[in-house]
């Protein structure tokens, strides 16, 4: 199978091109770099031993896209490309929706064009909100949003949907008379949190600027980058009072990531899947583990809540398990561990590494 990938030399996009790669398809990857770099595109390719078609452009500029797809004619898109951080997104709400909309957009009118079926997408737990009680499943309405980023992805999987209904006639072949040569194959995969790194410490987790996740943030407090983590809250009703969150590591979700493509290639319609381990840990507990890998303790203080943060959040996974064949395998000592191998060896990241 051939894949395009957008936003592919990103964290998640990099991760799942070895994942692609290794489980023998061949991998495109169109990214612009606001929040990624070129190089862990040549480090996929060293881990992998295997060529990636590597293009610079932005998924939102349709000329350069029709170009790129008219080339590759992909068997399967998986769109990654797009803003991500939730604090961000409370300060720059206009960025995030025309970015992150407009990119999907513009496949859509893309694959509707030349004829392209199949698409992954990146969404997020965040579509949940707050109105529900974890673990969630995919069958549980998408509520109210807490931040912009979380509306985003709510609305992009609400366009998809929409053209992929659109795009099938009532008996099931391509809608022509809206312009669809091809009924569309929707996979919208539900991301927990996205921790660790691959395990060679080639890859892994490099944001522009101050990171606004959590695991990069105490990952460069570990390496000596920042002084110390603020822990935004330790009021909520939870064991320690700080946030509890599904941390997933990066190559499980890569592997969910080819497991999604695959089905895309056999099934059309539109499919819900939640990638998670459905067992939640909590910004200390992530604080204490990372500290036993790292081999000293990480410094932190606690601040205010931060607007936008839910409570807790973790996945019922069961039905990727079920239908995708899939489940997470790695736990939180392998993901601290990766992730650590990752900083240690790469402290300033990508620009500047000891490999």
């Amino acid at each position: 199978m051939k894949t395009l990938l957008t936003g592919g030399a990103g964290y998640i996009g990099s991760h799942t091109a070895v994942a692609m790669l290794e489980a023998g398809h061949e991998v495109a990857v169109v990214d612009n770099y606001v929040n990624s770099s070129a190089e862990a595109i040549s480090r996929v390719e060293k881990i992998t031993g295997k060529k990636v078609s590597l293009y610079d452009a932005d998924v939102a500029d349709k000329e350069s896209m029709m170009e790129i797809l008219s080339a590759e004619m992909p068997d399967c898109i998986i769109h990654f490309a797009g803003l991500k951080a939730v604090g961000e997104s409370v300060a720059m709400p206009v960025e995030y929706y025309r970015n992150n909309i407009d990119t999907t957009l513009t496949l859509l009118e893309c694959m509707r064009e030349l004829g392209l079926s199949n698409i992954v997408f990146s969404s997020s737990a965040t579509v949940y909100g707050e109105d529900h009680i974890p673990p969630f499943t995919e069958d549980a309405t998408k509520g109210m949003c807490t931040n912009p980023y979380g509306w985003t992805k709510w609305m992009q999987e609400q366009m998809l949907t929409d053209a992929q209904f659109s795009s099938e006639a009532s008996d099931g072949s391509a809608n022509t008379a809206n312009g669809w040569k091809t009924p569309l194959s929707v996979v919208l995969l539900r991301y927990f949190n996205p921790v660790g790194a691959h395990e060679s410490g080639l890859i892994g987790e490099d944001p522009q600027g101050i990171p606004n996740n959590l695991m990069p943030y105490i990952s460069q407090v570990a390496v000596g980058r920042r002084d110390h983590l603020t822990v935004f809250g330790n009021d909520y009703d939870t064991p320690d009072g700080t946030c509890r969150r599904d941390y997933i590591h990066v190559m499980d979700l890569a592997e969910g990531h080819v497991k999604a493509a695959e089905y895309a290639d056999t099934h059309k319609g539109t499919e819900v899947f939640n990638l998670g381990t459905g067992s939640p840990y909590s910004v200390l507990e992530m604080v204490d583990a990372f500290g036993r890998a790292c081999g000293h303790a990480v410094a932190y203080e606690i601040g205010a809540r931060r607007a936008g943060d839910v409570q807790d959040s973790w996945a019922d996974a069961s039905k990727a398990k079920a239908v995708l064949g899939w489940e997470a395998s790695r736990g939180i000592d392998e993901i601290c561990r990766d992730a650590w191998n990752w900083q240690s060896h790469n402290p300033q990241g990508y620009n500047k590494t000891g490999l």
